[in-house]
């Protein structure tokens, strides 16, 4: 699977949508996420979703202000961003799991996910 990410420049209390092409494989077999890096900071996970999409897992930080959703036909993940903070600046990047077992995300934490595939990452800048 090889994903491509596409990112942006916003000021704070705008919107972004992120979106991650991918090729290659059955991209319906495939759980997919997006995860962020700040500059000095650890990856962190912002969101998932199944491979049906029937089922979706958030970050608290951005709960209520991102969507995650796909697009099965055209082998696309979206990460609808609103409400945007300067303290959502990153990189952000697209990961791809093969899903076939149970998973779930407790605390940012993803269980029962390998991420194989990794997008490129795309930096997006919240301005004050």
């Amino acid at each position: 699977v090889q994903l491509r990410v596409w990112g942006g420049l916003v000021q704070a209390g705008g919107s972004l949508r992120l979106s991650c092409a991918a090729s290659g494989r059955t991209f319906s077999s495939y759980a997919m996420a997006w995860f962020r890096q700040a500059p000095g900071k650890e990856r962190e996970f912002v969101a998932a979703i199944s491979w049906s999409g029937g089922s979706t897992y958030y970050a608290d930080s951005v709960k209520g202000r991102f969507t995650i959703s796909r697009d099965n036909a055209r082998n696309t993940v979206y990460l609808q961003m609103n409400s945007l903070k300067p303290e959502d600046t990153a990189l952000y990047s697209c990961a791809a799991a093969l899903e076939i077992r149970s998973w779930w995300v407790v605390d940012g934490t993803v269980y029962g996910l390998e991420f194989d595939y990794w997008g490129q990452g795309t930096q997006v800048t919240v301005s004050s």
